[in-house]
């Protein structure tokens, strides 16, 4: 008598999912019309949050005018300005709202502008970079990070930053340069970014905290968050290579909160998926990665359980596989 077939399929009669990932490493084009929807709301709440805490935070310590809730305001306020600069990303990449002009006057005068950035002059150079990554053609390479020499270039970023020695060369050699260019789109977008820092100035005198200004906006931009930008462009672009079939490899490290809240604030540590398809909104980035790890094109040995790990495996010279 012939065994009855069990009703349970068998491993052997199990279909493989469908890749939502061509062999190119991109995503298909029906998911790549999904991930690219821009979320306006989710994204306009972002930017009147950045602005809300940045507020509370000024508040606060004026209030309380205590020595330790300076300090904690002073890097708090680093971390406020690495959230500018990581939506400033999105509205360069046009991502941040579906209306380009709205997308543009945000991404100037409410992120760029504020924190000391020309979204303009960072577009052109950015989606240069996107459109030769990693290539001798790449027109960012310089200001790309490879890995560090030694372990003490953590240390020794911490103490550039916090000790204010990039405030020379910020003043007299972007800012002041941009504003005195022959260049008249760069000269207006440089001047643009002093009058609206002489505003912000503006409201502390009005406020009658002028001092406010120095020490909660322009000496974080100088110290912390210099610090925390560049250990991130380090994590994103350290030891970064490609494959000899064109694939990107680099780096990845698991998304912890601590690393969101400080370093790669929305989304922003996606940066292998980010490279894969750059007109992906921030919000949609994480369902790439997992699509993109599925698909095989997330190598193990490249994955990091922290931005410490990472940081250490690249100034110790031994290689990101090894």
């Amino acid at each position: 008598m012939t065994p009855e077939r069990s009703s349970e399929p068998d491993a052997s009669d199990a279909v493989p999912p469908v890749s939502l990932i061509t062999a190119s490493g991109r995503p298909t084009p029906a998911f790549r019309e999904q991930l690219r929807r821009i979320p306006n709301a989710r994204n306009a709440f972002a930017v009147a949050a950045v602005y809300a805490q940045t507020i509370a935070i000024v508040v606060l310590a004026v209030h309380f005018d205590n020595w330790l809730v300076w300090i904690a305001a002073f890097i708090l306020m680093g971390r406020a300005l690495a959230q500018f600069t990581a939506l400033m990303h999105e509205a360069a990449h046009r991502l941040l709202f579906r209306d380009r002009k709205v997308n543009d006057f945000v991404g100037r005068w409410l992120l760029g502008f504020p924190a000391f950035r020309s979204i303009d002059a960072y577009r052109r150079g950015h989606m240069a970079h996107h459109r030769d990554e990693y290539t001798p053609d790449d027109a960012d390479l310089a200001g790309i990070v490879v890995a560090p020499a030694t372990e003490d270039v953590p240390r020794r970023l911490l103490v550039t930053g916090v000790t204010g020695r990039a405030a020379h060369r910020f003043f007299l050699r972007s800012l002041l340069g941009t504003v005195r260019s022959d260049n008249k789109q760069l000269r207006s977008r440089g001047r643009a970014v002093v009058v609206t820092q002489l505003l912000l100035i503006a409201i502390g005198v009005a406020l009658h905290h002028p001092w406010v200004y120095f020490v909660l906006w322009l000496g974080p931009y100088l110290t912390i968050w210099r610090v925390i930008n560049r250990l991130r462009a380090i994590a994103e672009h350290g030891g970064t290579e490609r494959a000899d079939d064109g694939t990107l490899l680099t780096p990845m490290v698991v998304q912890s909160l601590p690393a969101r809240f400080f370093i790669v604030p929305f989304h922003l540590g996606w940066h292998h998926a980010h490279h894969a398809d750059p007109g992906v909104p921030m919000a949609q980035l994480p369902r790439l990665h997992s699509e993109l790890k599925r698909a095989g094109f997330v190598a193990e040995a490249l994955e990091f359980s922290t931005y410490a790990s990472l940081w250490r495996r690249l100034a110790s010279g031994a290689g990101l596989d090894a």
